[in-house]
């Protein structure tokens, strides 16, 4: 929020800051600042590091002439700049980490330029994050305007990008939290009466599609949003900023509070919940931030040896992806793009073939089997016993 120009008076000249006053940007036109970038990649590298992220790395390169933006919030000019494919070519090449894994963060990216990020020939990061999908449920486009997600935009964002990238060789991370994201189970589950059906639904969802699954600190817990109900029990700069941002703009204390504690990056920063014990089990000291006030039930030690727990599915997840070569290496085909309420997938690579069936509803709902499928083994459920419908939240992957 506000001004991305800060006036410096001592030199009498303003810098650029797309994000936060205190990280201004580099100018990775001078060639002295790439070597130094790729210097800091040799540095990790003799340390025994094997991968990269990138935060936002799609943003740093800039226009030639800067100029007003009359129409927008000048994202066009720098998100995925004239010289970025250059300069991440460079990089992986001088700071000798080609054919390492690495994932770039993607700001307002577009699939054409993900492609050309991922491409194995090209010779720049092996796999993008990137967060259409998580913008679903933002109110005419705005972060900060809540509305119910469009489960067919993302439906239809997920068919987009998994079988562009298919197309055409690119690669895509799979992730719905992250430390910038609300807990998924708390903003397109149900973290009360369908909690363990929701996060295994979700994690389902993803774990199956062509890509790089990512599960982020808790997740596989089915931590929940903390829920906080004061203003001081946050520390997001984002979220502080914008607290007084959208009270200017005339809402409530309780409508800004509201919005804030569904949409705030620190849902997902709060400790991670290990156990019942005090702060979670996370420190024997004051925790920098508070903690979701159901740790005592959500926690590592109460799943661990837990059988039917959300982490077991989980791990089951991941198991299946190691031994199925289907799920991390086949072709994907997107079924009934017209249904807002089943997100349903096909993989198949010639030897095996998967249905993956997902209740995006806390409802029951029909439950629709292509043609040659009433028959299929039951590889994997979130319910105990077989239906004819699909009941809330559930998913079911059927293997022929």
């Amino acid at each position: 929020g506000g001004p991305a120009w800060e006036y410096v008076p001592c030199l009498g000249k303003w810098y650029l800051h797309l994000y936060d006053v205190m990280q201004a940007d580099l100018n990775w036109e001078n060639p002295a600042v790439r070597e130094e970038m790729a210097d800091i990649l040799r540095f990790w590298k003799a340390k025994g590091i094997k991968g990269f992220r990138f935060d936002v790395i799609n943003v740093i390169s800039k226009p030639e002439f800067y100029e007003n933006d009359y129409e927008g919030d000048g994202r066009r000019f720098y998100t995925d700049g004239r010289n970025v494919h250059k300069y991440l070519k460079e990089l992986v090449a001088a700071g000798g980490i080609d054919g390492m894994i690495t994932v770039g963060e993607m700001s307002s990216t577009t699939l054409e330029n993900c492609i050309g990020y991922t491409a194995e020939g090209n010779h720049e990061l092996t796999m993008c994050f990137n967060f259409h999908h998580l913008k679903v449920d933002y109110k005419d486009g705005q972060k900060w305007e809540l509305r119910e997600p469009d489960y067919l935009a993302m439906k239809k964002l997920f068919q987009t990008w998994q079988e562009g990238m298919q197309a055409h060789g690119g690669w895509n991370a799979l992730f719905w939290c992250n430390h910038d994201q609300p807990r998924a189970v708390s903003r397109f589950g149900s973290d009360t009466t369908y909690w363990k059906e929701s996060a295994e639904m979700l994690a389902a969802a993803i774990h199956f599609m062509r890509g790089t699954p990512y599960i982020y600190q808790g997740e596989e817990l089915g931590m929940t949003n903390p829920h906080f109900t004061k203003i001081e029990q946050y520390r997001d700069i984002e979220s502080l900023n914008y607290y007084k941002i959208l009270r200017e703009q005339g809402k409530t204390e309780a409508e800004t509070l509201d919005i804030i504690a569904q949409r705030s990056r620190d849902d997902s920063r709060t400790p991670m919940q290990w156990d019942a014990s005090e702060n979670a089990g996370f420190t024997t000291g004051t925790p920098w931030i508070g903690i979701a006030d159901n740790y005592k039930a959500i926690n590592a030690a109460a799943q661990m040896d837990a059988p039917d727990s959300i982490r077991s599915f989980y791990k089951t997840l991941v198991t299946l992806r190691k031994q199925m070569p289907v799920i991390s290496a086949g072709k994907i085909e997107f079924l009934y793009p017209d249904n807002a309420d089943l997100l349903a997938y096909r993989r198949y690579d010639g030897e095996t073939e998967l249905l993956v069936l997902c209740n995006l509803r806390e409802r029951e709902i029909a439950k629709p089997l292509p043609v040659g499928w009433t028959d299929a083994e039951k590889l994997l459920g979130n319910y105990h016993d077989t239906a004819d419908t699909l009941r809330p939240y559930e998913c079911v992957v059927l293997k022929k």
